[in-house]
């Protein structure tokens, strides 16, 4: 740092080197970076100079311009300065500033002012107010229109506070804070430009929206003085973001900014969903000195919600007196497994579970039946189809899972619309899961004898013959790749038993369903949207939740499996894996065809067309990432393939050639 003797009133400099002493021939420009400061350094007529790099017009870069007859010419425009002075020709009042220029030994060197700290702001207030709501982890793109909000998240993570991961695609950050909240139950931050970065995270907010997962999205916006005429980029995003968001809001200069942000995270917290706020450019740099954070202090209450009396009357009732009731468990029930779990061995009954919430209990359990519907076991459906009483926790009926109608139905659900959604059930129960559980479960052991039967000798057999019919399907080959039987069969026992398996959708997720059992892993989907591409993004939702200090998560491994036509949607964004280190390993199915389209279009008689895909070697793509890569083509190479990628520190892919047909 060096006074400038010459300046009135003395100021003080701070000197940044722009080129080395042969860089810039006579009759060029370039830009350089001093600090904050942006100049242009131009060298003319003998002499070095630094002008101001932006033009005072429409800001276009001085330095990417040329100086022609003399002038320094603006690209944009072609407004023209004195490329030393920075003055217009003809006598306007409109150049650009200068700044000193030493030529030393070693270089050409630029003296900036030294800055002044950077005042607080709405943003850092807002953001504050987030990291307080517990958000800690921000998936994002920064640009032109979201500056101010993007410093504010610099600070707090150099401040080690929030951890932010910059992605390639908005839509993979979008899946990335959906699989994280499904499986936290907490939110995460996304962060866009205004227009395209805005409209590209449609797609992963509905997944988070339709499997209520609680999400924040920031968006940047244009600037409020052209809004509304059509200015560059600018897209209504509260009109855009529509139903996906089930609270939107604009920050205007005149909000209560940490309210705004108080707003935003409860709504995402209670209602379990998507939050989202809108930031026009220059709000976000509005100076807020003193302005006060928030918190969830004295916002939330208790959810602890029991269910009426008469409810668990006749729940009771219909329980006591079953010969064959089955328990089902849906993906909200995912946080009461132990408690649930309590209340089948109290009932000695089957616990089966929808797809999206696989894992949720064993398959090693002596009471636990594994998947119903499309992508499950014949055990499942088995014990359904032979109860008399279906207790079902946290499930949404789709018709993918195929529950039946047909049979008496006690629903627990926190959500009353969700109760007899489609058709009408015996008892509907509205109530936090984990209250009525507990509350069932005392009355069942106070009152005495059940007439349920104990199931687990039937259960051991069924799953004895299912597991005979997997191993009969072991040796097949035509000769075109693997079967899907042994590449789960495989995953069943070198996955870590704790794992967080993020699937995609296709055959690859229907054959996981079927044939991989899990035993405490935890599995991640995209449920009710069903949406290619999920896998990838979400491991790293997955993979932020076991870098924090939540003993659920910490530390797990995390092992997503795709398809090569779900590999393909956010395939750029493994290069975000290889960027930030993340622990991560991708079992890719290839089999050069979207295979379960080419059986929906027989299935539905029609020819085959469109679904052949056109592949690179993705382990050849893992590896030129910079992350570890290998295929493999029989069940000996995916063993040792398949160890290796998880015993490797970081990124790692293992890609499949495997037989569209055998799934």
């Amino acid at each position: 740092m060096t006074d400038d003797p010459k300046s009135t009133p003395r100021v003080r400099l701070r000197w940044y080197k722009a080129a080395e002493p042969d860089e810039l021939p006579e009759g060029r420009v370039k830009t350089a970076a001093c600090g904050h400061v942006t100049a242009c350094l131009t060298h003319y007529d003998g002499q070095y100079a630094a002008l101001d790099n932006r033009c005072p017009h429409q800001g276009g870069p001085l330095g990417e311009g040329s100086i022609e007859n003399g002038l320094l010419r603006c690209p944009w425009h072609g407004w023209d300065f004195d490329p030393i002075t920075g003055a217009p020709p003809g006598g306007y009042d409109d150049g650009v500033e200068t700044f000193p220029v030493e030529v030393r030994d070693d270089g050409v060197y630029i003296g900036v002012e030294e800055e002044a700290p950077r005042p607080r702001t709405s943003a850092d207030v807002m953001v504050e107010t987030m990291l307080n709501w517990g958000v800690k982890w921000c998936f994002g793109m920064v640009g032109h229109s979201n500056l101010g909000l993007a410093d504010a998240m610099r600070t707090q993570e150099e401040a080690g506070a929030l951890r932010y991961v910059g992605i390639r695609h908005e839509g993979a950050g979008a899946f990335a804070i959906s699989a994280y909240g499904k499986l936290t139950g907490r939110p995460a931050a996304a962060l866009t430009i205004a227009g395209p970065g805005a409209t590209n995270l449609l797609t992963g907010l509905w997944d988070a929206n339709v499997d209520r997962a609680p999400a924040l999205a920031l968006t940047g916006q244009v600037q409020t003085q052209v809004l509304g005429p059509g200015a560059f980029q600018e897209v209504d995003l509260q009109a855009a973001f529509g139903k996906v968001a089930q609270w939107s809001q604009t920050v205007l200069h005149s909000s209560r900014f940490a309210e705004l942000m108080n707003l935003a995270c409860k709504s995402a917290i209670l209602n379990r969903g998507v939050s989202h706020l809108i930031f026009p450019d220059e709000v976000t740099t509005i100076e807020a000195e003193g302005a006060r954070a928030g918190g969830p202090q004295g916002r939330l209450t208790e959810r602890t919600i029991a269910p009426p009396e008469a409810a668990l009357d006749r729940a009771t009732a219909l329980l006591r007196a079953a010969k064959r009731p089955v328990i089902i468990v849906g993906h909200g029930a995912r946080f009461n497994m132990p408690a649930i779990t309590s209340l089948a061995e109290r009932l000695r009954c089957p616990v089966i579970t929808t797809f999206k919430a696989k894992g949720q209990i064993s398959d090693h359990h002596p009471l636990g039946c594994g998947v119903l519907g499309r992508s499950g076991t014949p055990i499942a459906s088995w014990f359904m189809n032979e109860s008399d009483l279906l207790l079902v926790f946290g499930a949404s009926f789709s018709n993918h899972t195929g529950i039946t109608p047909k049979k008496p139905i006690i629903q627990v659900d926190f959500d009353p619309m969700a109760l007899g959604k489609f058709h009408p059930v015996e008892v509907p129960v509205w109530g936090e899961i984990s209250v009525t559980v507990g509350l069932l479960l005392e009355r069942l052991r106070r009152d005495g004898a059940l007439a349920a039967i104990d199931h687990r000798e039937e259960i051991a057999a069924r799953w004895r013959i299912w597991r005979a019919e997997k191993a009969s399907r072991l040796p097949d080959d035509r000769g075109q790749g693997m079967n899907s039987a042994t590449i789960f069969e495989v995953m069943s026992r070198l996955v870590a038993d704790d794992a967080i398996i993020p699937v995609d959708v296709g055959n690859n997720t229907y054959s996981f369903g079927r044939y991989f059992e899990c035993k405490r892993q935890t599995v991640l989907m995209s449920g009710y949207l069903g949406s290619i591409g999920f896998a990838l993004p979400a491991a790293m939702g997955a993979w932020a939740a076991t870098q924090e200090d939540d003993p659920r998560f910490k530390g797990r491994q995390v092992v997503s499996v795709s398809g090569d036509g779900g590999f393909g949607q956010y395939m750029g964004d493994f290069t975000t894996w290889v960027k930030y280190g993340m622990n991560i390993t991708h079992v890719l199915l290839n089999n050069s065809e979207l295979g379960k389209i080419s059986k929906e279009q027989r299935a539905a008689k029609w020819d085959v067309w469109q679904t052949s895909l056109r592949n690179p070697s993705f382990a050849d793509f893992a590896t030129a990432c910079g992350a570890h890569g290998v295929r493999v083509h029989n069940r000996a190479e995916f063993e040792r393939g398949l160890a290796e990628a998880l015993a490797h520190e970081g990124p790692a892919l293992v890609e499949i050639i495997s037989d569209a047909a055998l799934i």
